[in-house]
Parts: C-alpha cells; structure tokens; sequence
C-alpha cells in the first residue's frame, strides 16, 4: 500500500487465522509515543527496499513482496526477531536497486504477519516503530544489511501546544476534503482518521497513506521536528486539494462541451438528411473530385494504396468535425507531390557553359563539377545527383550558383534557408494527428517545385542549431545521404517520398561549425572568394551595368576604365566577395544619376582622381614594399578573410640580458613560430660568426604591425628567421623579396596554404621575388600565367637555403656592432 487508495479496513487490515476465524490488525501502533521512542533495536539491520512508499513510526502497513532478495529478507526475520529497516528507493522504476539507489533514512519496523494471497503473491503487515538513519551499508547480497543509528522524534514545547493543536486540526480537515475531492480514495478513510486521537500518529497516518509523491514524502520523514513536518504536510495538502479542485472543474467543462457536440452532430445528420434530398453532398463532390486527380498521379501502388485508405476514411467523418479537414488537407499534399514527375534535363553541354560563365567569373572549380555531372548524366542516362557543399565567405556568388545551375541544366529552382533553424520538424514536419500539423519544409519545398528532380539549395547550413530537445542536423543526415534519400520519411506523409534525383547544394561560411557526420555526406567545394583581377572582371561584367540600370543611368552615358575599377577595388573595400563593392558602384551610380538630373557637366570617362567626389575619401590604404634599409625588417605573406596581404615582420636588438619580447596582437601559433625561429639561430650561431654568449648579451623585440588585428598560424615561420638573422648579423634583407612557409627545429621549411591569394597580394605591393617551400610549386601551377607573370620564384627545402638567398652580404647603414 502506497497512499489512501489502497486503504480497505475488510480487505487488506484483516485475514483469517488458522482456524478459519477472521484476524484484525489495527491500523496505528497501540503503543505510545514514549515506547516507540524507546523501541531498543540492533545496530546492524536487514534492509528492505520499498517502492512507491514510505513506512512513518507507529504506521501498520501491508506491502507485497514479490523480489526474490525481499522474499528472502522477509522470511528470514519473520524466523527471527521479526525486526527488519524499511527504506524506500530514490527511483521507484528501478527493479534491482543498489545501495546508491537508496535513501539514507528509514523506519525500524516490525513484521506482523505474512500473508500468502489467492493469486500467489505474498502481503506483509508491518509495523513502524522508530525512525533511523543509515551510517553504511555493509551488504547487498543475499539482501541488504546496513549499520544504523536511531532518530528521535521532537515533539512541539508548551508554547507551540496551541498552534500546534490548529495545526493538527487544519491537517484533518484537508484530509478529508483530499478524500471527498479524490476519486480514487475509499470513503472509509475518513473514519480512519477521525478516529485517530494522537496527533504524533495521526501526523504520521497521513504523510505515509496521503497522496503525496514518494520525494514529498521522504522529506516529511527526514523532518525531525513533528510541528515542523507538521507545517509542510498542511503545505503539500494544501496544493493537492487546489490540484483536484482544477481537475474537477476541467471534467465538468469537458462534460458540457461533449453535450454541446453531440446536439452538433444531430444537427449536422439533419442537414446531411436534407442535402441528399436535395439532389447531392458537397462532401461527396470533394471526395469524387480527390479521386478524379489521382488519376492522372505516377505514384506507386504503395502510395496509391495508402491514398485509396485515407479517401476512404474521409469519406466516413463528419465534415462539420476538425478532423475533416485534417484529412483532407492531408489528401491534398499526397496530390500536389511531385510523384515521379521529372523536368527534362538539357544536355547542350555548350549552353551550360555559356550560362555558366554569363552568371559567374571564376569559381572554375563549381563550374567543372557541374559540367561534369552533365556529361555523365548525358552518356548514362541516370545518374544519382551530387550532394554539393559550397563554403567560403560571404558575398562570393554561392547561392546565387544554384539559380544559373538549375537554368544551365534545365530544371527548377527551389532555396530553403537554414539560419537559426533549431527544430526537427521543420525538416521531417509533425505527425498529421496534431492539430495544425504540415509536412516538414523539404516536402513543403518539393511541392512548390512541381518536379521531383530540382536543383535545392540548402542556404547557411552551418548557421542550424541544436539544443537539449531537437537536433535538426541529424535530420538532415537522411535528406543529404545519396544512399538513404530515396526513401525519405517525413512525419506528416507517413510515407516514404523519393529525393534521390534532387540535386542538392549546401551553401556554408565556416566548415567548423558543420558537424563530421554531416560534412562526410557532402562533396566540399572551396570557394574562397575573388582576387583584385576577377573582381575587375565582375564588375566590368555585372555590377556596372546592373546599378547603372538600376539607377536609370544609360550604359554608354558613363565609363569605368580597369585603373578606377582597381582603385575602387583595393581602396573602398576589403572583402572576400563582392557585397561591398556592389554598394560602391550603386553609391557611384546615384551620384552620376544625381548630376545628369541636374543637367550638370561631368567627364564620361571616370577616372581614378574623380573617385574622392563620387565615392568620397579612400576608406583602406593598399600595403607597398617599403625597402630593404633596415635590419630585421623582413617582407612576409598573409591570407585574410578578404584575401591576400603583406605582412613585415620587425626585428629590434637592445643590450641585455637575452630577454625576448613579442608585441602585434599574435596568436599562439605564431609566438610559437618565433621562439622556434630563435632556437634554430642560435643552432647556426657559428655560420653566421656569432658566438652562443651574444643571445645572453642582447634583448630581443620581435613585432608584427597593424598591432589591432589579431594574427596568427605557422605560415611567418622562414620570414621571423631571417628576421632574427638579419638583425643579429646586421646585414641587408635583398630588395623586392618575400616569403612565406613554416619551419621546423631541424630546420626544414613546410608547405603552406592560401598560395594564389599571397602571390597576388606580392604582385600588388610590387614584389618581384618570392621564397616558399619546394612542396608549394604545384599551387603555383595552378595559377593562371598572367597573375604570376613577372615573378621570380625560389623554391626551397631547408631555412639554410632562405637565409642564403634573402641574405645580402652587404650591412646596412649605421650598422650595430653585435658582440
């Protein structure tokens, strides 16, 4: 028994006895409190685990005993003293608990009498004598046994006597409202607890027989203090009766609706009855019109038959009930599906080419993946599509890829946005049994593209989110794996929809952020923005003459040569992509308008001196080589967000005692790089006539300028060594140098990345030579020949070979003398 609503004085406080005669038991100790508070019982008891209850002192109370370990505990003590510790579990669902799954107080109890029941199962009486506490348990097999110290009850003093007794009353009183307002609590208990005239065992009948969870219950226990336990108990009964009285005014409401639906649905039988009469059931008309469209659907017999069994259903519900339109909403997405219904692909390999290169300049990669999906597509004849993942920065034309793709091979065009998406069901959608349930948005989408093979772009996927209750990632795992998507399951379909032949191309700033299992669905293709040149060519090709027209301003009215173009380029922006330079050209484009409206003169031709009134003062100066005058200033490469960059790396000697400083806002990464570009110096002491004592003599100041912008990576690796060199030999760094590579302690110089963006940013500061690593030499072959045309390159493998082709013999003026 757990609370009142096993309560029964015949059927569970009562059994026969040997000779056939009923045996009574009462259902509170006939002992006093004093005798209860001096119950003597062994310091090692067998430990009793209960569920969903809690035993209080001087409590009788049946439990069943189905646990082998309890059956045992049982019988064992029933043999013996009779004297067992009652405790009951933290977690009732557990079924073999260990003693961490314990509470650490519990009751002495006494086993009255084993009952052995028609149905096979076994009851125990017992009775709570004395409150415990566990100091260890020493055993859990064959049960549990566990060292404990007994806990007295402290009964309210003299001044508490009066509030006390309003309590105990109060107490009473919502009992037996809990058992009026409680359906499941039998009307005996109300004499039960009005004939209980101990307040101690009267507190204790309640919190042990009471509704109250097991946690609740618990704690009442482990509340020494009976005026206190006192106060919580007339606490928790408090919100159990405003619980039931909720309860009881939501059945009667719901009572009253269910009347007020069934004189609805006489009516609407009425008005049925009268429709037929009158020749005809618009709910009928839907129905025929349903089937007449699924006539002309290509799905399969599983869907058709599924279809057959929900228009057969609609057909027995009531139009005027919610459920109606439920199912007929339901109806009509399996009819705007795209069942098997494919647009032809265009394989004039010519015409995609041309679309291609009218859409976009560059991004060579995308285009020759495209080209060649086509190519096989046109030889085969089917083909599973690609699953593409285009990332790079923003601005560089990759969602806007997806519309010239879909066009160059003939098909639709559908985007679904993926920022901030942090539910499941908008991928998968909601089960068609909720109320204002839809399918999830890929099928939404699907629907909207009227063919089962469209080019889908899955825009920002590395913008989903997830959280404790949804992971919409994992989701998106069976709509991007070629090998699942055939049979995809949205929730609100309950059938499986085929997305083999949709060509799907993600779209993603930050590879990072795109979980593995995701990102090893998907083919990854690098878009890492344009260099100076092909942002030329873009906006030669499509921004002039989009916010030209845009602006109302005739193509032949205003020219941009390819030096304004430059300028606006490297001095207004500076981004991966063309975002901001669209602006500049729109901000450029007004201002011209502006002037042709006031019938202002202006040169045609824009010229790179006219920009400061169009465009105003240049926002970003363009880094130039400064020379090789001083010693320790070294010319590195850089790759940013917005592209390529020079970087000097300064190097400055002071008299001390060897202390190395480092300033420029540097990463780990490179810090690291610079005590590694010392260590190998001081290894090559001897080569360059310096002596090991010269590193303890002089401090050394490494900086990195722009001090504002964080940096960081391996790549400035050979730079800071001939930095280092430089300054300590005081020779000169040779003219129109840079360099780029990481280095090792053994001295060897490793490949590094961004090789296209760092060489055109060396072209662009009038750079003329250039070092790097031996293993980089197939990433310049990859560039184009007229971005690399007027540059020497000098391929190298260990630093030893750097220094002596960056090195001049010659010292610079006012040369330090190194000792």
């Amino acid at each position: 028994m757990n609370n009142m609503e096993d309560f029964n004085l015949d059927k569970i406080l009562a059994s026969e006895n040997e000779g056939g005669e009923a045996e009574f038991f009462p259902i509170i100790s006939n002992e006093d409190q004093t005798s209860l508070d001096n119950f003597n019982f062994p310091d090692l008891l067998p430990i009793l685990p209960l569920r969903n209850m809690v035993l209080f002192p001087g409590v009788v109370m049946p439990i069943n005993v189905g646990r082998d370990k309890s059956m045992h505990l049982i019988k064992e003590a029933y043999k013996n003293d009779k004297i067992i510790g009652t405790v009951a579990q933290i977690d009732p669902n557990i079924e073999e608990p260990k003693k961490e799954d314990l509470n650490r107080h519990g009751v002495v109890a006494s086993i009255m009498k084993i009952l052995e029941m028609p149905d096979n199962s076994t009851t125990v009486i017992i009775q709570g004598k004395k409150h415990f506490a566990v100091k260890e348990f020493l055993s859990e097999e064959p049960y549990f046994t566990a060292y404990v110290t007994g806990q007295n009850e402290q009964m309210p003093n003299e001044d508490q006597s009066e509030e006390f007794e309003a309590l105990v009353g109060s107490i009473k009183d919502l009992s037996m409202k809990v058992i009026k307002l409680s359906p499941n609590i039998p009307s005996e208990a109300v004499f039960a607890i009005k004939n209980i005239d101990n307040p101690f065992f009267l507190i204790n009948f309640i919190c042990s027989n009471s509704e109250l969870k097991v946690g609740a219950k618990q704690s009442l226990l482990e509340e020494p203090n009976v005026f206190e336990r006192s106060i919580k108990l007339l606490e928790l009964l408090s919100k159990e009766i405003q619980m039931l009285e909720l309860k009881d005014d939501i059945q009667k409401k719901v009572k009253s609706e269910l009347d007020t639906q069934q004189r609805e649905f006489l009516l609407n039988q009425q008005i049925k009855t009268i429709q037929n009469e009158l020749g005809g059931n618009p709910a009928d008309k839907e129905i025929h019109e349903l089937k007449e469209k699924a006539k002309n659907k290509k799905w399969g017999k599983e869907v058709a038959k599924m279809f057959e069994k929900e228009t057969d259903k609609l057909h027995r519900l009531n139009p005027a009930t919610g459920e109606y339109s439920v199912q007929m909403n339901y109806l009509e997405t399996l009819l705007d599906l795209p069942w098997n219904e494919f647009s032809k692909d265009r394989f004039d390999m010519k015409l995609a080419t041309k679309v291609l290169d009218r859409d976009h300049f560059g991004l060579e990669k995308v285009k020759d993946r495209i080209l060649e999906h086509l190519a096989v597509l046109k030889l085969k004849g089917d083909l599973k599509s690609p699953i593409l993942c285009l990332y790079g920065p923003p601005g560089v034309g990759k969602t806007s890829l997806g519309k010239s793709v879909a066009e160059a091979l003939g098909r639709k065009y559908v985007r679904m946005s993926l920022g901030g998406l942090h539910d499941e069901a908008e991928i998968r959608g909601h089960r068609k049994t909720y109320i204002g349930a839809m399918p999830g948005r890929i099928i939404q989408n699907m629907k909207k593209a009227g063919s089962a093979n469209p080019v889908f772009i899955l825009d920002e996927i590395d913008k989903v989110t997830k959280n404790m209750h949804s992971d919409p990632e994992s989701a998106l795992l069976e709509v991007l794996d070629p090998e699942q998507n055939n049979a995809f399951h949205d929730n609100y379909l309950d059938i499986d929809f085929d997305l083999s032949k949709v060509m799907f191309i993600a779209t993603a700033n930050t590879v990072g952020a795109i979980s593995p299992p995701l990102r090893d669905r998907m083919e990854m293709i690098d878009v890492s923005g344009y260099i100076v040149e092909e942002k030329i060519e873009i906006a030669k090709r499509h921004l002039i003459p989009k916010q030209l027209k845009n602006h109302g301003v005739k193509l032949t009215a205003v020219k941009f040569p390819k030096k304004t173009i430059e300028k606006i380029v490297v001095g207004y922006t500076r981004e991966s992509g063309v975002r901001e330079l669209d602006k500049r050209f729109a901000q450029a484009s007004r201002r011209i308008a502006k002037r042709i409206a006031f019938d202002e003169e202006f040169d045609i031709e824009i010229k790179p001196e006219h920009l400061e009134e169009l465009l105003g003062k240049t926002i970003y100066n363009k880094e130039l080589y400064d020379g090789n005058e001083f010693a320790g200033v070294v010319t590195g490469l850089a790759w940013t967000a917005v592209g390529g960059d020079i970087l000097y790396i300064e190097t400055s000697l002071s008299q001390g005692k060897g202390k190395l400083t480092i300033t420029g806002n540097l990463g780990d990464v490179m810090k690291e790089s610079i005590v590694i570009a010392l260590e190998i110096l001081k290894s090559r002491a001897a080569k360059f006539g310096l002596s090991t004592e010269v590193f303890d003599k002089w401090n050394v100041h490494v900086h990195v300028p722009e001090g504002a912008i964080p940096k960081d990576g391996p790549s400035a690796g050979i730079t800071m060594t001939t930095s280092l060199a430089s300054a300590f030999t005081q020779r000169k760094v040779k003219s129109s140098v840079a360099m780029t590579g990481e280095i090792t302690l053994r001295g060897k110089v490793l490949p590094v990345g961004g090789i296209r963006e760092k060489i055109l940013a060396a072209k662009r500061a009038n750079l003329k030579e250039i070092i790097l690593s031996e293993q980089n030499q197939k990433d310049i072959e990859n560039i184009k020949p007229e971005y690399v045309k007027g540059l020497k390159f000098h391929y190298v493998k260990t630093i030893d070979e750097v220094l002596e082709i960056a090195l001049l013999k010659q010292k610079v003026e006012n040369a330090i003398d190194i000792k």
